[in-house]
């Protein structure tokens, strides 16, 4: 790990540079990613709704769309795994309801803070290969980012004793979580361009912690823009170019991507998103261009989020995620038996679990996700199955919304479960040839 740091110094993964105006920019070179293969048979590609339409299940269908003109959802698209085999995977409403797009199993939605479980899957695999550990600390002298110029931030001594495994509990103590208010990050620090990474984490670092690490816990995306940081750091790659070769690629997953900020920036194979009615759907741009813009495009920085918030993936091949850490037997898991246990090790209904939000095993593992624009939760339960769902609208619930999902899921369950065909969805990426 000391090898590693040193490396990291020498090679300049991180450089600091002074300016005239006394700010400091932090210039990181970007290796060259390696592209995925392209003959690599891709799941989105050949998953299908008419693979789903199962006259059985015709009732599951009603009640998914009763939920989503409920609370006037546009398109939502739905996994069903259990015991690792995909078993269902649709999608509902639209895509695109201006140009005329329905919702398919193979669109790709941006997933909010489901990205969190993939960064912290990131984590566990830097682990597993003796990188780091999550009980390293991260400031300091013997921190895991001591020599860098993040730790040269560092005022407070406190914050000398802030683990990896802090950051990843939301128990690290910093006294703000900025992400979301670039706009108000402009002005305070009186930036003539929107905030980057490097921009928030010199307002956030030098400053007294709120609560000393571990003692208490306070959602950050913050902490896990840190862990984002850190993951570069020690691996020599590029937060995405990691998570892609790293973990994503060997769980199978290869159509997850940074989402953009704009309907512009969308992927062929993504949705349009559609914020709720009401106060609030239309505000400045994130960029202090005086724009006033729909909030689900434009409100924010989505690719600055990064591993806190900016992934977009299909609900199948989050599920094929899942399977791949879930320290089941059919499919073989990325990260080490260890890892899985550390990841889902349950305290209490006040602690939150490694990437996961909750993992109590008496009512299964979940993770939910809130964007303007997006809702998700997975919800993995006792007996093996596993429950996915993505929607293109956000609602004015908020991050509440995942409570109504899950009653959504577990009214499905007790209707429809038994009635789930035993087969396995995920072999449809392995039989079909190369080029689809």
């Amino acid at each position: 790990m000391k090898r590693q740091k040193l490396i990291a110094i020498l090679t300049g993964i991180a450089v600091a540079v002074t300016v005239t105006t006394a700010s400091v920019i932090f210039i990181k070179p970007i290796p060259k990613p390696k592209p995925i293969p392209e003959t690599l048979p891709r799941l989105n590609t050949v998953l299908t709704n008419e693979l789903s339409d199962i006259e059985e299940l015709k009732g599951l269908d009603r009640k998914i769309t009763g939920y989503m003109d409920r609370w006037f959802i546009k398109g939502a698209s739905l996994a069903i795994m259990r015991n690792d085999s995909l078993l269902y995977a649709k999608g509902y409403g639209w895509a695109d309801q201006e140009t005329g797009e329905k919702m398919n199993a193979g669109h790709i939605l941006r997933m909010a803070s489901v990205s969190k479980l993939i960064t912290a899957t990131g984590i566990m695999v830097l682990q597993d290969k003796e990188m780091l550990s999550i009980k390293d600390t991260v400031f300091g002298p013997s921190g895991i980012l001591h020599g860098t110029p993040l730790d040269s931030l560092i005022k407070d001594r406190n914050c000398h004793k802030i683990t990896i495994e802090h950051l990843l509990r939301h128990q690290g103590g910093f006294y703000r979580d900025p992400l979301f208010s670039s706009r108000d990050v402009m002005n305070q620090m009186q930036l003539d361009c929107p905030p980057e990474a490097d921009d928030f984490f010199r307002l956030v670092l030098p400053k007294r912690l709120r609560f000393m690490p571990g003692e208490w816990q306070r959602y950050s995306n913050f902490g896990y823009l840190l862990l984002s940081r850190i993951i570069e750091e020690v691996s020599g790659k590029t937060y995405e170019q990691f998570i892609k070769e790293d973990v994503l690629a060997p769980a199978g997953c290869y159509d997850m991507h940074i989402a953009g900020t704009y309907y512009s920036d969308k992927r062929d194979n993504e949705v349009r998103y559609y914020t709720h009615e009401g106060d609030g759907k239309f505000i400045e741009e994130y960029n202090g261009s005086g724009r006033i813009v729909e909030r689900c495009y434009g409100g924010n920085n989505i690719p600055m989020l990064s591993g806190a918030g900016a992934w977009c993936g299909s609900p199948a091949e989050i599920a094929r995620l899942v399977a791949s850490i879930d320290g089941r037997d059919e499919v073989k898991d990325i990260i080490s038996q260890e890892s899985v246990r550390q990841m889902t090790e349950y305290f209490d209904k006040e602690t939150y679990s490694l990437g996961w939000n909750d993992t109590d095993p008496e009512k299964g593992w979940s993770r939910t996700g809130t964007l303007s624009g997006t809702s998700a939760l997975v919800k993995c339960f006792p007996d093996g199955e596993c429950w996915i769902i993505i929607t293109n609208t956000s609602t004015w619930k908020g991050p509440g919304q995942a409570r109504y999902t899950d009653a959504l899921f577990k009214q499905c369950r007790e209707l429809y479960s038994a009635k789930l065909p035993a087969r396995n969805l995920f072999e449809q990426s392995s039989t079909c040839s190369p080029s689809e």
